[in-house]
């Protein structure tokens, strides 16, 4: 695989702003540990190889257990995650596949039960973000691991040398 366009020479402009809003939402109520979880399972859902290898090294950094990781496709069998993490993944999974019938009240009122409404909606202004960069590096194809480097993501001692299509 080889980025077909690199997006952030060819619309600077747009994607410095995309940057700041996702600096924006990292500085939220929501706190490193909801935002990694909102990441990963979007781009999990939405499959971007790149975000979620990006996103899967930055939950490492900021201390995530590995096993957590690996439960997130399967968080509503898994035991690991709090009553919270349940209501962000499952509004997380919601927000991204947008169906014509909406959210249901039910599933509106199982976050509400765990969150503000200003975690609420920073939490879908994190939704919507992670689903603007996938939507982004899906179509251009950048390389997962590519920019670990510029990304400060080596120190999750995940990176390993660009392997070639053909291995």
């Amino acid at each position: 695989m080889s980025q077909r366009v690199n997006y952030f020479e060819e619309s600077r402009a747009l994607s410095q702003k995309l940057f700041a809003l996702a600096d924006e939402v990292k500085k939220s109520s929501l706190g490193n540990t909801l935002i990694d979880l909102v990441n990963i399972r979007a781009s999990q859902i939405n499959g971007c190889a790149f975000c979620l290898d990006m996103h899967c090294k930055e939950a490492k950094i900021h201390g995530e257990q590995e096993l957590r990781i690996y439960h997130i496709p399967i968080w509503r069998e898994s035991t690991l995650f709090s009553e919270t993490e349940r209501a962000v993944l499952e509004w997380t999974e919601v927000v991204t596949t947008l169906s014509g019938h909406g959210i249901s009240d039910e599933v509106y009122d199982r976050v509400r039960a765990q969150l503000s409404e200003t975690q609420i909606s920073e939490l879908t202004f994190a939704i919507g973000v992670i689903n603007l960069w996938n939507r982004l590096n899906i179509s251009f194809q950048p390389v997962p691991g590519s920019l670990d480097e510029m990304l400060g993501l080596t120190g999750a001692g995940l990176s390993s040398p660009q392997r070639s299509a053909k291995a």
